[in-house]
């Protein structure tokens, strides 16, 4: 009865693990209702497609329940927006081509955009371990983003001011 016990929960150990490393790294991201700040330096978007207020569908699938789900527009900034990899500061496997940083959340790059293979540090914590990381730049982009509130379509918790989305990831 022993054996048959052990051997039970070592099948359980590797089923709950087993679980774990399916679970999606787009779930890491936080979520704040209180989050409402904006990084310092941002500047409204002078002719965004969605104006701050508007309804609109979300294309992206940044996370699970993401995808599909009515939202609203809460903001919408003029900046340089990159996909960036970087090596989680919680020790955490390294996340590539996160979708998205902007320039006012990398730390000390001045005003000029940064290009493919450039480094900077992330100030932001859109996932754990982010914050404080060494972020290799895969992509940039001056373009508009967008902050929407939305309810997950997955677990039905209301998601307000979830950062980054660009026009391509949204649709009226």
């Amino acid at each position: 009865m022993k054996k048959r016990l052990l051997l039970t929960g070592s099948m359980i150990a590797v089923l709950t693990l087993t679980g774990c490393k399916a679970e999606p790294q787009q779930t890491e991201h936080h979520h704040s209702s209180m989050d409402k700040v904006v990084p310092k330096g941002m500047k409204k978007a002078a002719h965004p497609k969605y104006e701050v207020g508007d309804k609109v569908t979300v294309l992206a699938d940044h996370m699970e329940g993401m995808k599909g789900a009515a939202a609203t527009i809460s903001g919408a900034f003029d900046t340089t927006v990159y996909s960036v990899s970087y090596n989680p500061t919680n020790g955490g496997d390294k996340v590539d081509n996160h979708q998205w940083v902007v320039h006012e959340e990398l730390k000390d790059v001045g005003g000029q955009a940064l290009a493919k293979g450039d480094k900077a540090v992330i100030t932001a914590s859109h996932m754990k371990g982010m914050k404080g990381a060494e972020a290799t730049i895969d992509s940039a982009k001056k373009t508009t983003v967008y902050m929407i509130d939305y309810v997950d379509q997955k677990t039905g918790e209301k998601m307000v001011n979830h950062k980054w989305l660009v026009e391509d990831e949204l649709k009226q």
